[in-house]
């Protein structure tokens, strides 16, 4: 009661409280199985987005002639035949909202087609790009003023008008605003950010100055302790229900820009198509690194439907320009492992060719938009070099080696980190120059400064009747990953390159996500062990979790379960169960750290959601990683 008192308190037209916790929250025993996959499927992003944003080349000095020219090299390079399709609009569009009716009026000076018989419409201007056999995008806010409202220190590009007039976010107009853009002008792609619910306090200069309303903060992106995530989530769920009456269809995306703040790397996966997972990339080989980390170890939390997001290519500008090619192809093959949305924020039109082969490689592409839709899992992972590994659809391999630093490297690339048999040959084909290295059990590889190698894998798996859980994270859902308490990750790079040049003390970890389930690997990065006994395979996550596993016509889950010796609870015991289709398939005895891990395994054929809990008495989950070592779906209906 206390927190619908709140909400009602900041003024939003809600539907009730207890229908958005049924809908973003676990019921009440949120362990008990619903035999329903609760990561987002709405909307159209079975494979991850890829298109065009208007925001890296222009920020708000947007017009018609610059948004269709770009559109115009994406149809005529051909790379709209090989999937970039969105064509998205950012801020600075907007001239006011009309008072008291509430419509959004378009900058007709910069949209010239926007102006149809004295109204105001983008619908010639989504018409021209569906002509094109392109779809199109738009921006807007969770608050009632946008970003570019809040920090640009020139107003030529923004809103003008009376204080009400310049509110031209969704903050108490969502319903209005999501049919406007939708059903009205034809768009088939909305950006959200969250300036307008972090920026304008109180104490904000701007809102002091009177030039805004103030509205207290409920995103907080230095704390995920300071945020108020059921607001934000309300919010969210409103968008939600106006983008289904609106576009009843499901050609719509959603993408919600909140920077990795109010923990929504947790749970963006079931409330959107892109979720991002930190601040805005720049065009600096650091802030790339900050990026790249706030998904890379976020396998288990992205999904057909619902993807990571660690912002747009910075492809064109800075250290991703012509002149620095590594970097660019770098930057292009990282964002395809990660399953990231490929959106170009370049001008196209004047894009050199050599950067626009780079976005356009087929074979990388091809990684991107795999079917399986399975994020790369960190096969090796240390400060300087990293090995991603990907499972596509074909069940060959994608394999990325990432030299972070600024010196060669020569790596060892063995069958172990493919999941590959070593005494069957396996080949490796470079999907830059096409050349193929043959090699049995492992091949040494020369990785410049800032490369990233990117290969498809040919070999003879391991596991030859099935697949680790680990391998196929594109299928696996923490529905419940047993984080009470949200923690920044320590292990984010924390760039120098941000806002605020280098004033003040530095940037600090700030992205929430330590101690979700991991593949592979303990939430806080440790082997996975059991009673001394290491499992290269499996799934790390807390107790008092569970997870959803969808099921492709596999016949047999199998798996070693047991405290991880990582845990520092050693008293309180886990119960492991495996529900197929809701109901209990097998069950574990309690077991606590330091006992052995017992085999569990079930009959799963026919089952289209398999669920994994992990249950406990303990309160302190944090303190109790447990292990699905060796978890795995296999073609064979017996036991081993």
């Amino acid at each position: 009661m206390q927190k619908q008192t709140t909400l009602r308190r900041r003024g939003l037209a809600l539907i009730p409280l207890c229908l958005v916790a049924a809908s973003l929250h676990a019921a009440t025993d949120p362990l008990a199985p619903t035999a329903r996959w609760s990561a987002y499927t709405a909307g159209r992003a079975a494979t991850p987005p890829m298109g065009w944003s208007s925001w890296n080349a222009f920020g708000t000095d947007i017009d018609e002639a610059k948004i269709l020219g770009s559109a115009q090299r994406i149809v005529d390079s051909g790379l709209a035949a090989k999937g970039y399709r969105y064509v998205n609009i950012d801020d600075g569009w907007t001239i006011r909202r009309q008072i008291p009716e509430g419509n959004l009026v378009i900058r007709a000076d910069r949209f010239p087609s926007s102006v149809t018989g004295g109204a105001s419409s983008f619908r010639p201007f989504t018409d021209k790009l569906h002509a094109m056999g392109l779809k199109a995008g738009i921006y807007s806010d969770l608050g009632r003023n946008t970003c570019s409202q809040a920090y640009s220190s020139d107003s030529t590009d923004l809103p003008k008008g009376s204080v009400l007039e310049r509110e031209v976010g969704l903050y108490g107009h969502i319903d209005q605003d999501i049919a406007l853009y939708f059903a009205d002008w034809g768009f088939d792609f909305i950006k959200v950010d969250g300036c307008g619910l972090r920026a304008y306090g109180a104490t904000s200069a701007k809102v002091r100055s009177g030039q805004y309303r103030a509205l207290a903060p409920v995103l907080d992106l230095e704390s995920v302790g300071r945020s108020d995530i059921p607001a934000v989530q309300a919010e969210f769920a409103q968008i939600n229900a106006a983008l289904l009456r609106n576009k009843p269809d499901g050609d719509f995306l959603l993408s919600l820009c909140i920077w990795g703040a109010a923990d929504v790397r947790a749970w963006g996966k079931n409330v959107g198509n892109i979720s991002r997972t930190s601040d805005d990339i720049r065009p600096s080989w650091a802030r790339l690194l900050s990026n790249f980390d706030s998904a890379a170890k976020r396998e288990l939390y992205g999904h057909p439907g619902s993807w990571n997001d660690p912002d747009m290519l910075y492809i064109g500008k800075g250290d991703f320009d012509a002149d620095h090619l590594v970097e660019a192809k770098s930057h292009f093959a990282l964002w395809a492992m990660l399953n990231s949305p490929l959106m170009m924020g370049a001008d196209l039109r004047s894009m050199p060719q050599a950067l626009m082969d780079i976005v356009g490689n087929p074979d990388i592409i091809a990684l991107n938009q795999d079917p399986a839709g399975n994020q790369a899992t960190l096969a090796y992972d240390a400060d300087d070099l990293e090995i991603l590994v990907k499972q596509l659809a074909s069940g060959q391999k994608a394999v990325a080696i990432f030299n972070r630093g600024l010196a060669p490297i020569d790596v060892d690339l063995t069958a172990e980190q493919l999941k590959f048999r070593k005494d069957a040959p396996i080949t490796l084909t470079d999907l830059w120059t096409k050349a193929e290295t043959p090699f049995t059990n492992e091949t040494k590889l020369r990785v410049a400064p800032r490369e990233t190698l990117i290969l498809r894998a040919q070999g003879a798996r391991v596991l030859a009747q099935g697949l680790y859980l680990s391998e196929q994270p594109g299928s696996v859902n923490p529905a419940v990953d047993g984080v009470t308490a949200p923690q920044a990750d320590p292990t984010i790079f924390r760039s120098s390159f941000a806002w605020s040049g280098t004033k003040g003390a530095g940037e600090r970890p700030m992205y929430a996500g330590w101690g979700g389930a991991r593949a592979d690997s303990t939430p806080y990065g440790q082997t996975l062990r059991i009673a001394g006994t290491a499992y290269a395979a499996g799934i790390g996550i807390l107790a008092n979790s569970r997870l959803e596993v969808s099921n492709h016509g596999y016949r047999r889950l199998s798996t070693q379960v047991g405290v991880d010796d990582s845990a520092l609870d050693r008293t309180h015991g886990v119960t492991f169960m495996i529900y197929g289709d809701g109901k209990l398939l097998a069950k574990s005895k309690s077991l606590r750290w330091g006992q052995p891990a017992q085999a569990l395994s079930a009959d799963v054929g026919g089952v289209k959601l398999i669920e994994l809990v992990a249950r406990s008495a303990a309160r302190g989950n944090e303190q109790l990683p447990v292990s699905w070592g060796d978890a795995a779906l296999l073609t064979s209906a017996r036991p081993d």
